[in-house]
Order: structure tokens, then C-alpha cells, then sequence
């Protein structure tokens, strides 16, 4: 193992992980903290369920993740969170980023969200969603972690003890060496963790060379993508032109859907509007003891082509919800339905599901008792599918802010 990767969601995950096989790096996703032998593997992502944890939690899932990944010989450490930087004022980022340096006894590294292919770029510390500021976009309205504040400085600062600084677009433009310099002139100044600007993937690949000898990373799953060139220029590793591949598995397919992001609502709505089978799930009938999952599982099965579940609503509606029920219960109620749902349709030969929503890809893999992902091919940029490990069923679990509008088509027509 050349990489050991900590992520802090389930899709998540699979995001960094799909950004390094499609650099050649034959890559394994493990579900939750791992116990045993390391797989054999160029790089391994550990899955926690961490994002929304108290934060002594994610610390200590992140800690437990770190000491297996080490026993396993990883040479380099990168802790993944969102490209949206999702956090509560409290945290976890900034713990769990704490924590590890700690553990591995250094004292710097960056935080870097980028994801440019999706549209999220940082500048002069401040992160954007497409055109718009964070605070500006949808994630404000985040049913868990609304992100009300773009100056990624700021937001990490709050959840730190040590100081953060910041590394400019025009530094980075630079290139390797100039951001080099900056490292250590912000380590001389006692700076523990650098946000750093990235606009383009030219930026992300001299980040990733200027981090070549930092023991831990923490960043979305952009960085990543420079990773693999820094590691074949040292000989660890050579790329696998055919790390993506996975088998065909045939069978039934089916959509899942418990993200509430702007980007999940309008693949939701391109579904219906194009006449396809969908099925709402309302939390209230949930609440209220009825039988849903039995009845979406018969629905679905009784389908002639791919059927959609899901309980994706609009903010006003979401808030609704949350206010009759609570925001904790609200979600886990969809969250144990729509797991339920998935349980029920692979028992019955549903071998290609598509699940949207980093919460409820979490909830569906614990169900479906999965404790290893081989990773695909990407559908959109950061979303691959992916192949449990020694059974004939594909998952593409995928973040609720990513993907175009007509995604669960992609999906299921790229594997068969």
C-alpha cells in the first residue's frame, strides 16, 4: 500500500477513490474501521460514517483508521472530506485534522476542498460552488451542515487550536517550488494548516507535488488526482490502464434517492418529468408506523424497467419535516427505509442499484453488509461504480451535490 485514505463519508469515498484508479492505481474502498490484513492494493480508503458524528467520535474512528492503515505499510496519509467543506461550527474537520497530525508526530498540512471538474474552486481562501459563493449555494440550506460561511480560513479556524493560513492562487501559479517556499515560511510563522487556493486540475497536480513529502493530506477528493504521478515518478508504483474495470453482472436496477441537495432534486424531476417509475416516501407515514419499505420493495419488483425510491424534497419541505418530527429522527427514519428497501431488493435479484446521498449510502452498504468496494469507472466526475467484493452486485453511491441532471440514466445505461 503506497496511499491510506481516510474518509469521512461513504461517498466521499468512493469519490477519491474513482479519482485515483482513473490515474492507474489499482484502489480498494473498506467499509468502516477495519480489522485483519490490509488488501492487497496501491490504495486503500477507509469508509467511516464520521461527517455528522460528535466530534470524539470522528476522532476516534479516524485515529482507529489511521493505526490499520499504517500496520498495512501506507507511505503517505490523506484525510478526505467534502468538496463542499460540510462541517458544524464545532467541527469534525478540524479535529479529526488535529488528531492525525498528532498521531504521525508532524506539524503542518493543508486543507484544500477543489474539485474544479465539479464546479468547486477556491480563491484567496474562499470556496465557490460553480459562480456562486458556498454561503451562496444550496449547501445553506444543508439539512445537517449548512454552510453559511465561504472563507474556508474562517470556518477551519473556529474548529482549531493551532493557527491556520493560507496559500494564494497566485503562489500556486507559481508552481511547485514557489508553494514550497510558502509551506515553510507559514510552518515558520507556527501555521499548523494551510488552506490553499486551486482553480484548475494544473493546480491541484502542483499542489499534490508540493505535498510529496508531507505525511498527511486533507482535502476533497481533487488532490488526489495528482497524487498517482507523484508516486510513479518515484517508482512506488506504475499505472494499471485497467484499474477501472469490473465485471458485468446483469440482473434487475433500481434508484434510491434520500438526498435533499439542489443537484439531487433536479435529477429526481428529470426522472419524472421523463415519465419514468418513481415512488415518494413521506417521513410523516413513516412516523407514523406504516409499512413503506414492504411496499416500495413489492412496487419496484413489480416494475418493467428501473423504478425510482425516493424521499428527496425541496428546503422548504425539509424544514417542514424537521420541525414535526426533529432533524435527527426525520433523517434516520428515511435513512433505515430507504436501507431496508435496498436489503429487500438485492435478496430478490435487484444487482444494480443507484443511491444518492452520503447518509443514506452509508445506511444502504451497512444493510447490504458490505465490507469491501472495488472501484470502477466514473459515471460523472467524482461517482464510480462500484463491485462488493465477492458478489455479483454494483453500487453507484453518490453524493447528493454531484452528478448532471439526467445522472440515473447514465448510470444504469453505462453497466449492464
Amino acid at each position: 500500500m503506497i496511499l491510506g485514505v481516510i474518509a469521512d463519508d461513504f461517498t466521499g469515498a468512493t469519490d477519491v477513490a474513482s479519482m485515483l484508479v482513473r490515474a492507474g492505481l489499482k484502489t480498494v474502498q473498506v467499509i468502516g474501521v477495519p480489522d485483519g490484513p490490509a488488501p492487497e492494493a496501491d490504495a486503500v480508503v477507509v469508509a467511516l460514517k464520521s461527517r455528522t458524528n460528535p466530534a470524539q467520535e470522528a476522532v476516534r474512528d479516524s485515529l482507529a483508521a489511521l493505526e490499520w492503515l499504517r500496520a498495512g505499510g501506507a507511505r503517505q496519509f490523506y484525510f478526505k472530506y467534502c468538496s463542499t467543506f460540510d462541517s458544524t461550527v464545532e467541527g469534525n474537520i478540524g479535529p479529526v485534522t488535529e488528531a492525525l497530525l498528532q498521531a504521525l508526530g508532524s506539524d503542518f498540512t493543508i486543507a484544500c476542498p477543489a474539485f474544479p471538474e465539479n464546479g468547486r474552486t477556491v480563491f484567496r481562501g474562499h470556496l465557490f460552488v460553480g459562480d456562486q459563493l458556498l454561503s451562496d449555494s444550496g449547501m445553506r440550506h444543508h439539512p445537517l451542515t449548512p454552510m453559511t460561511d465561504a472563507n474556508l480560513v474562517n470556518v477551519l479556524q473556529a474548529q482549531v487550536s493551532g493557527r491556520v493560513g493560507l496559500a494564494r492562487y497566485d503562489t500556486v501559479a507559481q508552481g511547485t517550488a514557489a508553494l514550497q517556499a510558502r509551506f515553510t515560511e507559514l510552518r515558520g510563522a507556527g501555521v499548523q494548516c494551510a488552506v490553499v487556493d486551486a482553480i484548475s486540475n494544473d493546480d491541484l497536480r502542483t499542489i499534490a507535488a508540493a505535498c510529496a513529502e508531507l505525511p498527511l493530506l486533507t482535502a476533497g477528493s481533487g488532490v488526489a488526482l495528482g497524487l498517482p504521478e507523484v508516486y510513479a515518478s518515484r517508482g512506488w508504483v506504475t499505472p494499471d490502464a485497467h484499474a477501472a474495470d469490473l465485471p458485468a453482472v446483469g440482473g434487475a436496477a433500481a434508484v434510491l434517492s434520500g438526498s435533499c441537495s439542489q443537484a439531487t432534486n433536479g435529477q429526481v424531476q428529470h426522472w419524472i418529468d421523463a415519465g419514468r417509475p418513481a415512488l415518494r416516501l413521506d417521513p410523516r407515514e413513516l412516523a407514523a408506523g406504516r409499512p413503506l419499505a414492504a411496499e416500495a420493495i413489492a412496487w419496484v419488483l413489480a416494475q418493467a424497467e428501473p423504478a425510482l425510491v425516493y424521499a428527496t424534497s425541496n428546503p422548504d419541505d425539509v424544514r417542514a419535516v424537521q420541525a414535526e418530527l426533529g432533524v435527527e429522527r426525520a433523517g434516520q427514519l428515511v435513512e433505515q427505509c430507504l436501507a431496508q428497501i435496498a436489503h429487500g431488493l438485492a435478496e430478490n435479484g435487484v444487482r444494480r442499484l443507484v443511491v444518492a446521498g452520503g447518509e443514506t449510502s452509508g445506511a444502504v452498504v451497512q444493510a447490504l453488509s458490505v465490507s469491501q468496494l472495488r472501484i470502477g469507472a466514473a459515471i460523472d466526475p467524482g461517482v464510480p461504480w462500484t463491485q462488493v467484493e465477492g458478489r455479483p452486485l454494483l453500487l453507484a453511491l453518490k453524493s447528493g451535490n454531484f452528478g448532471c441532471v439526467d445522472f440515473f440514466d447514465k448510470a444504469l445505461q453505462q453497466v449492464q
